[in-house]
């Protein structure tokens, strides 16, 4: 090997070990319990996937969530059951990747990064179809301020 190619892979092992520190730093802590498989702080507008031991497995990343008329519910609550087509007629609206956990209707699922719910929280495109991948029925989700 000559010494380009050293310098090249030496900055690539340092690298790999800056971004393997940044995902560990960030799957360090969220402001839930451990036992949530899914967390959502309303405050930083951000969400995560755990394994339920408290080890982050995706995210955080960026939601919205709910209108202050229509806020998301703080809580522990369990996934009710999934929808990958859902259309609210209440709304009148597709809500595509849909993970309910609330039996109110409050849902995980695709939508707007920049308009506010009537309670639901919006992930985008590639977010929702990993929750919705991700959680299943009786998944603990827990919604902080």
């Amino acid at each position: 090997m000559n010494r380009r190619m050293i310098a090249l892979l030496g900055g690539v092992a340092a690298m790999a070990g800056t971004v393997a520190f940044a995902g560990t730093a960030e799957a360090a802590s969220t402001p839930c319990s451990a036992e949530a498989k899914a967390c959502v702080q309303r405050s930083s507008n951000t969400a995560w996937l755990t394994d339920g031991a408290g080890n982050v497995t995706y995210g955080g990343v960026p939601i919205t969530v709910g209108l202050p008329k229509y806020p998301t519910p703080v809580g522990k609550f369990h996934v009710q059951y999934k929808d990958i087509d859902h259309y609210s007629k209440q709304y009148n609206g597709p809500m595509p990747y849909s993970v309910f956990f609330t039996t109110t209707g409050v849902a995980f699922h695709e939508g707007s990064l920049k308009a506010k719910s009537h309670g639901c929280v919006h992930l985008s495109h590639a977010a929702a179809v990993k929750f919705y991948n991700s959680l299943k029925p009786g998944d603990v989700v827990e919604v902080v301020r």
